[in-house]
């Protein structure tokens, strides 16, 4: 929120309070903003978001997850597709499954409340951006 000009920084503050996010729900960079996994469940329930997933490759070494998203009751049939993935490489966890489905759900919510453009990001995607 620090890169954000004064207008911006209303208007992610008044999507944060619409979601009932909490200071706890957050992490600020100074140049992105991070919503962590209770604020991505907080935001799921708020918006009415209905996910499902379909695993894409599930190796020992590898997992894909396919996230499909749509707000249930809205009219204009808006849906997304979007992917998490995991890999012992990228991941710590011995989880692979379990974390290509957070990654797929933070996008997935992300993406449906239009958060991306301004600069907000899940607390499990790759986002070490130093520019």
């Amino acid at each position: 929120m620090n890169n954000l000009n004064d207008s911006e920084r209303a208007q992610l503050r008044t999507l944060f309070e619409a979601n009932g996010l909490t200071r706890d729900d957050i992490f600020v960079h100074r140049n992105f903003t991070i919503v962590k996994r209770s604020g991505i469940e907080k935001i799921q329930a708020a918006q009415n978001l209905d996910i499902t997933f379909e695993v894409i490759q599930c190796d020992r070494d590898f997992v894909v997850m396919k996230a499909h998203g749509e707000r249930i009751g809205d009219e204009t049939g808006r849906r997304i597709e979007t992917f998490g993935s995991a890999t012992t490489q990228n991941c710590m966890s011995k989880h692979l499954v379990e974390m290509a489905e957070k990654r797929a759900l933070s996008r997935a919510v992300l993406k449906l409340t239009n958060l991306y453009e301004h600069g907000v990001f899940g607390e499990d995607e790759d986002v070490h951006r130093d520019g």
